[in-house]
C-alpha cells in the first residue's frame, strides 16, 4: 500500500525532487542522533539543524526547559523539511524524558564537554547508536544530563579558547562520525521499510496542504483495494 502511495505522490512532485528523495533517503541514518539542551541563540540551533541534514542525520532531539526552539530559515536553509525533530518541553524534567527515551530505544548517551576526559572523535564506540548531547551556551550540560550520560567527548583544542561554539562543534562531531562510519562495516543506514517512509513524509511536507492531499490519494487507494 505504501509503495503504491508514492507512486501516487510522485505523479505531482517535480521530477528534480523524484531524483533527490531516490538518491538522499537510502543515504540518512539514525544510527548517530543529536540532542540540543535547552539552546537559547536560535541561530545556533538552527545551524545545528543544517549539519545534521548536510550529514544524513534523520533525527534532531530539542530539551526547551527554559527556551523556546525556533528556526531560523535563513540559516537552516530549509532543513526542517528534511530532518525530524522532536520537541521535550511538557515534562517538569524533559531532559530526564528526553534522554530515557533514547536510552529505551537503544542510544547511548553520549555528552559534549570541554572539562572531561572522556572520548575524542577517533576512539569513541559506533557499534551501538548513540546520541551525542549539546548543553546550553554558556554553561554547557546539566547535571541531569552529566548523571544519566553513558560517557563523555572532547575535541581537544589547541589555543587560549577551551571550547568551540556549539554549531562549530556539532558539524566537526557529525562530519567526523559520518566519514568513520562510511568506512565501517557498521549496518547504520535505514531498513527499506524506513527508507519508504521516510520519502513518504518528505512528500507531504513539499506538497501544498500535504497532511491534507496524501490522506485523500490514501483513502483513494484503499476503496480501491
Amino acid at each position: 500500500m505504501k509503495a503504491k502511495l508514492l507512486k501516487e505522490l510522485y505523479q505531482i512532485i517535480t521530477p528534480s525532487k523524484i531524483d533527490l528523495f531516490e538518491r538522499l533517503a537510502p543515504l540518512r541514518t539514525r544510527h548517530i542522533t543529536v540532542v540540543l539542551e535547552n539552546i537559547f541563540q536560535e541561530h545556533n540551533a538552527s545551524a545545528v539543524l543544517r549539519s545534521c541534514e548536510s550529514f544524513g542525520i534523520q533525527d534532531l532531539h530539542l530539551i526547551e526547559k527554559n527556551n523556546k526552539y525556533k528556526v531560523q530559515r535563513d540559516i537552516a536553509r530549509g532543513a526542517g523539511r528534511w530532518v525530524d525533530m522532536f520537541n521535550y518541553a511538557s515534562a517538569i524534567n524533559p531532559e530526564i524524558e528526553c534522554l530515557t527515551k533514547l536510552k529505551k530505544n537503544g542510544y547511548k548517551i553520549i555528552a559534549t564537554s570541554s572539562h572531561s576526559n572522556g572520548y575524542t572523535l577517533g576512539d569513541i564506540p559506533l557499534d551501538e547508536p548513540i546520541a551525542i548531547v549539546f548543553g546550553t551556551e554558556n554553561d554547557g550540560i546539566s547535571d541531569e544530563i552529566e548523571q544519566m550520560a553513558d560517557g563523555f567527548l572532547k575535541i581537544p583544542t589547541y589555543g587560549f579558547t577551551e571550547s568551540l561554539n556549539i554549531s562549530v562543534s556539532a558539524a566537526i562531531i557529525l562530519n567526523t562520525l559520518r566519514q568513520r562510519l562510511e568506512l565501517s562495516d557498521i549496518d547504520f543506514k535505514l531498513s527499506n521499510s524506513e527508507i519508504l517512509d521516510l520519502k513518504l513524509k518528505w512528500c507531504e511536507n513539499i506538497i501544498p496542504r500535504g497532511h491534507l492531499v496524501v490522506p485523500e490519494i490514501e483513502r483513494r487507494l484503499l476503496q480501491k483495494d
